[in-house]
């Protein structure tokens, strides 16, 4: 028969063993390298020391790395287990370089087409991403150009740089209110595009949201909203006073607003892109604001960012051109240090989350 005081051995054993095992995986500090922070901490403003605890880390201060085999070098120099990248395209070649230590990649941002899952995933290796942190940071960057087109502040700030003081004499741009405009969301129903809504809204503005469904989500916060409608993208494009875009890029949206949709909308529209820049055709983008199809464009981000030197996007005076700045307030990219380290923590503790392959 067993006896208390075996009893009380066997327990006590138990807990000892329990507790040596949660030991261990609290002081697992696995190797990890940041290929490209500056791209991140350009300003030395971030604090990583969360991240430092719980992993041996290797911070690499470049912006980005476009060398394959650099990367794969360095990578297997470090001996990582984990690596971080920001919006840094890492090639397939490198991958399939990688040693067997590495088991995990962690996109710090929410776009993750600079990797290739299927093939880490081949290798075993997990891809994880952030999918919510600049919401609201991205979404007031869509407002920010609203509100900047609406007064013609970009022009008007043009002319001052250029010396030209002749507006204060005659003014000569057209400027309007916003209140009953009307902002067309294309992927509006998202977590980006309900921020969006929700800035716009209180503003005065109307909302129009393009679904091939035609409705909202089942349990969407605006489904029952008056002053929200869902329609067809072609009505969107003919209605919308601003047409921002919010949706993702995958092999539908690719592409997908070119010279057909961009003719669609008013001439005295304008077109906001913060997602993705291959969304927007470019070569016909320019071709229609060269023939001032419509008022003017705000591109936070391109289809090649920077765009090429000799692209015509710097030079067209109705485009308005930002260096993709819709997640770069100082706050935001705290929270993005902050989420990647909670990709990472989970990872350690064996219950790994925002897998994306």
């Amino acid at each position: 028969a067993l006896t208390l005081d075996r009893l009380e051995l066997s327990n006590s054993s138990r807990w000892t063993t329990m507790a040596a095992a949660a030991t261990r995986i609290l002081m697992r500090r696995p190797t990890a390298i940041f290929l490209n922070a500056s791209r991140l901490d350009y300003d030395k403003a971030l604090d990583f020391s969360r991240l430092q605890r719980i992993t041996d880390l290797t911070i690499n201060s470049v912006d980005a790395m476009t060398d394959s085999d650099e990367i794969a070098n360095l990578v297997n120099s470090s001996k990582a287990e984990i690596i971080i990248t920001k919006e840094m395209e890492v090639p397939l070649s490198a991958v399939q370089k990688f040693s067997s230590n590495v088991k995990l990649m962690c996109e710090a941002g929410t776009g993750y087409n600079n990797i290739p899952i299927a093939d880490a995933r081949t290798r075993g290796i997990d891809v994880c991403n952030i999918p919510t942190y600049s919401t609201e940071s991205v979404a007031h960057m869509v407002i920010t150009y609203i509100m900047n087109f609406s007064a013609a502040i970009f022009q008007q700030a043009k002319m001052l740089h250029e010396g030209n003081q002749s507006n204060f004499k005659v003014f000569q741009h057209p400027i309007y209110e916003i209140t009953n405009k009307k902002l067309g969301l294309i992927g509006g129903s998202g977590t980006i595009g309900t921020a969006v809504a929700d800035v716009a809204l209180p503003l005065g503005m109307e909302v129009l949201i393009s679904s091939r469904s035609g409705r909202l989500p089942k349990g969407h916060k605006y489904e029952n909203n008056d002053r929200v409608k869902v329609v067809p993208l072609d009505e969107l494009l003919s209605l919308s006073d601003f047409v921002s875009i919010n949706c993702p890029l995958n092999s539908e949206t690719r592409h997908s607003i070119g010279e057909r949709e961009i003719r669609l909308m008013k001439p005295t529209a304008f077109l906001i892109n913060t997602a993705r820049g291959a969304i927007i055709n470019e070569a016909e983008l320019i071709n229609c604001m060269q023939n001032k199809v419509i008022a003017g464009a705000g591109l936070d981000t391109q289809e090649v960012e920077p765009p090429a030197a000799d692209s015509e996007l710097w030079t067209l005076d109705n485009v308005f051109l930002t260096p993709h700045i819709g997640w770069r307030r100082l706050e935001t990219r705290q929270r993005l240090v902050d989420m990647t380290t909670d990709n990472i923590e989970s990872y350690i503790a064996g219950k790994i989350k925002n897998v994306v392959n």
